[in-house]
């Protein structure tokens, strides 16, 4: 796994050299665009002109007017970098539920550098003890981000995080109907019928598997056959709906007992 950036942990007079790992990865099938006649659709780099460009021939320019740009090189970036902006510089410590999932953006795992394993260790092991995460900054790229250091068993997830002035206001007001307490009673029992642990790798992308299988149907001649549709109830007054679903979700055991009682 390829490092994606190098960096150091950095608060009050600590400081850790680390190292980012992506934590998430793309499995999605991609398509290519073709032609009627099997021809790959290309896209080219041209000048207003029309003319090819070579990726060379092309600089990175900031529009300030009609027509008009200030061009703005990686040395021009590199220079205007401190210190700071080549490391995380943790801020403040808080409980992972302070921060509102919204905020939430990509994943990294971040491990100890050379030399720094014992005060990565550390750090690790107060923020697990005190129930603590980070909160930092850093520049990642060319973009300064907000990001949570969170404590996981073997190592530490930076998480980074959206800036509040990123963050879309709800497009309107939830409306707050009255509840009744035999709904709410229902509700919560239904919840806790479906309470589990959860383990990820219980869970794949069905319809990602479904395309595979259509796509190689397709390559060994096969006819593509349609889904079978999902069988809806009828239900639709909310004490019906909590009542059925309680009923669908009881444990078989009980059900058994039951039918042998009943």
């Amino acid at each position: 796994m390829p490092v994606a950036q190098k960096s150091a942990i950095s608060f009050a007079l600590v400081y850790i050299p680390v190292e980012l790992f992506l934590a998430t990865q793309d499995n999605d099938i991609h398509f290519n665009q073709l032609t009627r006649d099997m021809k790959r659709v290309r896209y080219r780099k041209t000048d207003g002109s029309g003319q090819e460009l070579k990726n060379e021939d092309i600089v990175r320019g900031y529009p300030y007017e009609k027509d008009r740009y200030v061009i703005v090189t990686d040395d021009d970036i590199e220079k205007i970098k401190t210190e700071k902006d080549n490391s995380i510089d943790i801020l403040l410590f808080t409980e992972l539920s302070s921060i509102p999932t919204v905020y939430f953006n990509k994943s990294y795992y971040c491990v100890s550098g050379k030399g720094s394993e014992k005060a990565f260790e550390l750090l690790q092991r107060a923020m697990t003890e005190t129930g603590k995460v980070a909160i930092g900054k850093t520049v990642i790229g060319t973009k300064e981000t907000m990001l949570a250091l969170v404590p996981e068993k073997d190592s530490i997830l930076l998480q980074t995080l959206y800036f509040h002035d990123e963050i879309r206001e709800i497009p309107k007001e939830r409306a707050h109907p009255p509840l009744n307490k035999q709904e709410l009673e229902m509700a919560t029992r239904l919840i806790g019928s479906m309470e589990s642990p959860f383990e990820p790798e219980k869970y794949h992308d069905e319809y990602q598997l479904r395309l595979k299988a259509m796509i190689e149907d397709k390559i060994e001649g096969k006819e593509v056959h349609a889904a079978r549709p999902v069988k809806s109830g009828n239900v639709i007054d909310l004490m019906d709906a909590l009542q059925a679903s309680l009923e669908q979700n009881k444990p078989k055991r009980n059900r058994l007992t039951q039918r042998k009682t009943g």
